[in-house]
């Protein structure tokens, strides 16, 4: 191999994405404001890494000032990549359902609109039938009196958000604590799942 085939071969390598490597996997989810739902997946072990996003519209390559404006179809998501020797798609759908209100339509906590609509995007069949089943799972096991309506779709294409949402949690600690508590959202979740968060 010459020196720019060579070259070409390591820019491929440091360019793919994470879920192009053997052995792991991606899984993707919203549920309300992506910075939360970012931290609760770093919190989880096996997850390799978790992006925050647009998925599930229209446009190509949306911006946050049109997501967060309900004009492209999109709702704010974190795509999750995960090693299934580590941990199990059916833990990551634990963790998504203990982290957000499914109680409730196109809007989560203080968000409102169909940016911040709650979904499952499955990935493939198996991912489409644990989510089902989880759905089913979480809906008896709170003996909520209406059946839980976060929406369980197919995938499409994915765009990651600008640089300075990605690990925001991380980044900011103290705007995302004002933001988190101010919001109300670990208030809701401890109402909504009680013991089941603990």
């Amino acid at each position: 191999m010459n020196a720019g085939a060579s070259a070409a071969l390591i820019a491929l390598l440091i360019a793919a994405p994470a879920w192009a490597e053997p052995n792991l996997a991606k899984a993707t989810f919203a549920g309300g404001c992506f910075w939360c739902v970012e931290e609760a997946f770093d919190k989880v072990p096996g997850v390799v890494s978790t992006t925050s996003g647009y998925t599930g519209g229209q446009k190509k390559n949306p911006g946050y000032e049109e997501v967060s404006g309900g004009r492209t179809g999109h709702t704010e998501a974190v795509q999750v990549v995960f090693d299934p020797a580590k941990v199990s798609y059916e833990k990551l759908l634990d963790a998504f359902w203990l982290n957000h209100d499914p109680t409730v339509v196109d809007r989560q906590f203080c968000d409102a609109g169909s940016q911040y609509r709650p979904a499952i995007f499955f990935h493939d069949a198996e991912q489409k039938r644990l989510a089902e089943a989880s759905r089913v799972k979480y809906g008896k096991l709170k003996g909520f009196k209406q059946p839980l309506l976060t929406p369980i779709v197919a995938a499409t294409e994915f765009w990651p958000a600008e640089s300075y949402h990605q690990d925001y949690h991380l980044k900011n600690p103290v705007r995302y604590k004002f933001y988190v508590t101010g919001c109300g959202r670990y208030a809701r979740l401890d109402e909504l799942w009680g013991k089941l968060r603990k």
